[in-house]
């Protein structure tokens, strides 16, 4: 196989995506670490400016990352929710039952451990949402490694559990993480909202006039105070699936922007967010009350939530495993549920705007993030392989698990 074959296979895998995102998160923990600390900081600190006659924007560069960048990683996911939504995997209620009460589950408990564990300090509550996010690249990275050991249809439960995740975590933002509103410039963005509708429903095929109606908005809204990258989802949703020749917009864009997203923007919001400070770090440092909620939401409640729903409702007969998958690989996805990397930092540094606060989030996450790959993987390979045993002939007793609901869910489609 040529190296150019061998390139467009690795850019091709589900795991490309979260590998880029490591080696970003990695190079931002060694930077930060190192004698370029300084010039890290103030690259991200320092201020970018556009403006006309004195008038438009400043902000500091990892805002412009944060609020910017971040706009487009939320439309494509919400051109990916609408796709998901008209024709794909969440056109049939029956389809998303389980996989998004999982999802539910996985959100409310790491929340309700991180709120615990920080209850009476109103310093630190506000970051009660960070542990409720999975990070989708990550995810689904880890479980591509995993290769054929793991059915294709857990794939698509993960993936339908992690959008429905990421739903939860743009509603959660819109509600609880607005600034004080300034009700006018939420009014004149009624006109571009309005324009991008109209275009919707009479099913242009031009993407470039949305965009750019979308990007008013996105200013709009960031001066309204409430957060600009639900602009990006509310754009998304206003591209038509069909035009009125019947071909897709919305998938055209897709396509386009997805390497962008995953091979640009999420590596670079990892290398401006992920500079986690280990001088002098201590296990004291990492049992604090905001380190201690995020890891533990991370890795025991999205394992608790996840776990624990999925369990309620097969044994209730109010949903059905994945095809092909047993317990041990359902366990496996909600460790990996667990990998809050990417949503967590975002919503982090949405919640603290100290650094020495932002520098415990960081602590958590990574914790908490890499404690669930690595358990998820272990459990994922260890269940894979169980599998293959068993279909090559070879007996073996079922683990106790997989004995949950009456031994009936372990192979049904």
């Amino acid at each position: 196989m040529s190296l150019r074959r061998k390139i467009d296979k690795f850019f091709d895998s589900d795991a490309a995506g979260g590998i880029f995102l490591m080696l970003a998160a990695a190079l931002a923990m060694m930077i930060a670490n190192s004698s370029l600390a300084p010039l890290y900081q103030d690259f991200l600190e320092a201020d970018l400016s556009i403006t006309l006659n004195d008038e438009g924007l400043t902000k500091p560069l990892i805002l412009w990352i944060n609020d910017g960048l971040m706009a487009v990683f939320f439309l494509l996911v919400g051109l990916e929710l609408k796709r998901e939504l008209l024709e794909g995997k969440l056109s049939r209620p029956s389809d998303v039952l389980l996989p998004g009460a999982a999802a539910v589950g996985g959100m409310i408990v790491p929340a309700l451990i991180y709120a615990g564990i920080n209850m009476g300090n109103p310093e630190t509550i506000r970051g009660w949402a960070i542990p409720a996010a999975t990070d989708i690249a990550f995810a689904l990275g880890i479980l591509a490694l995993v290769g054929s050991r793991a059915p294709t249809s857990l794939k698509i439960f993960l993936l339908t559990l992690a959008i429905l995740d990421d739903l939860g975590a743009i509603l959660i933002i819109a509600l609880f993480y607005t600034s004080e509103m300034k009700i006018d410039y939420l009014i004149m963005a009624v006109v571009p909202l309005g324009l991008m509708v109209l275009l919707n429903r009479r099913g242009a095929h031009r993407i470039a006039p949305t965009l750019i109606l979308g990007t008013v908005l996105w200013v709009l809204i960031l001066k309204s105070g409430v957060h600009a990258t639900l602009a990006g989802v509310i754009t998304a949703f206003c591209l038509p699936l069909k035009d009125r020749w019947g071909k897709s917009p919305l998938h055209s864009l897709e396509n386009g922007l997805t390497p962008y997203v995953l091979y640009l923007i999420i590596p670079l919001f990892a290398f401006a967010n992920a500079g986690v400070v280990l001088t002098g770090l201590s296990l004291a440092d990492l049992l604090a009350p905001v380190p201690l909620g995020v890891a533990a939401g991370l890795f025991v409640g999205k394992q608790i939530g996840v776990m624990g729903v999925t369990w309620a409702l097969v044994r209730m007969g109010k949903g059905r495993l994945p095809h092909g998958a047993n317990w041990w690989q359902i366990y496996g996805i909600a460790c990996l549920a667990g990998i809050g990397f990417t949503m967590s930092l975002f919503i982090g540094g949405l919640s603290f705007s100290d650094g020495a606060m932002m520098n415990d989030v960081r602590l958590g996450v990574l914790a908490g993030s890499l404690a669930s790959a690595v358990m998820g993987y272990g459990v994922l390979m260890l269940a894979g392989s169980r599998n293959e045993a068993q279909a090559h002939g070879a007996p073996e007793k079922q683990p106790a698990l997989e004995d949950i609901a009456e031994g009936k869910a372990d192979h049904l489609g």
